[in-house]
C-alpha cells in the first residue's frame, strides 16, 4: 500500500532567537505561531542567553530549541518560518544583526539537503555554536547528526566556541 506523500510525518528541529524588544514574548509568540501553521510542537527547550555571535556590538540574544512534527516538505517549513519572522517584525538588514525574531531550520529528520543560496540541512554552523546545540542537546540529545554521524549530545559535549551560553529559568 502506497502512503500519501502527504500524510507521512517529519521531525523537524528549528533554533529560535531574538535580541530586541520583548525578547522572551517573541519567542513565544513564535512557538505558537509554529504549532499552528507548521505542525505540532512536542519539545520546547528552556531559553538560553548567549552574547551576539558573528557582529558583536549589540544586546545579547535569547535562544530555544523547539521541535516539531510535521507534514510539510524542509523547504515548506523554511518558507512558513519566514513568514512567521515577517509576522512577528523581522525586518532583515545586516547579516548577525540584531533582530526581533530569527527562526531557523537546524535538522530535518535525517535529511540532508543542499539547495544553494536557499537551504542548506543539516544547518552547516550548527556543530560550532554553543547557542545552537546546547538549547538542541538538551531537548534531542540522542539525534544523530546526519553527516558527521555523532549525537547532538556528543557534538555539543565537544564544541570549543568561547562565548558562554547561560540556561535562564523562566
Amino acid at each position: 500500500m502506497m502512503l500519501n506523500k502527504a500524510l507521512e510525518c517529519s521531525t523537524a528541529y528549528l533554533l529560535l532567537g531574538g535580541n530586541l524588544g520583548d525578547r522572551e514574548g517573541n519567542l513565544k509568540s513564535a512557538v505558537e505561531l509554529l504549532n499552528e501553521k507548521i505542525g505540532k510542537v512536542v519539545a520546547v527547550s528552556s531559553l538560553y542567553e548567549t552574547a551576539a555571535w558573528g557582529k558583536t556590538d549589540q544586546p545579547a540574544f535569547l535562544n530555544q530549541a523547539v521541535v516539531l512534527q510535521t507534514n510539510l516538505s524542509a523547504l515548506e517549513v523554511l518558507d512558513h518560518a519566514l513568514s512567521i519572522e515577517q509576522e512577528l517584525g523581522r525586518v532583515r538588514k545586516d547579516k548577525w544583526g540584531e533582530r526581533l525574531i530569527d527562526i531557523d531550520l537546524i535538522l530535518f529528520g535525517n535529511e540532508i539537503i543542499n539547495i544553494p543560496d536557499k537551504l542548506q540541512v543539516p544547518h552547516p554552523h550548527m556543530q560550532h555554536r554553543k547557542f545552537v546545540m546546547e538549547p538542541l542537546a538538551e531537548i534531542a540529545p540522542d539525534v544523530l547528526h546526519p553527516i558527521l554521524g555523532e549525537t547532538i549530545l556528543a557534538i555539543s559535549r565537544s564544541i570549543e566556541d568561547p562565548l558562554e551560553v547561560k540556561k535562564i529559568m523562566i
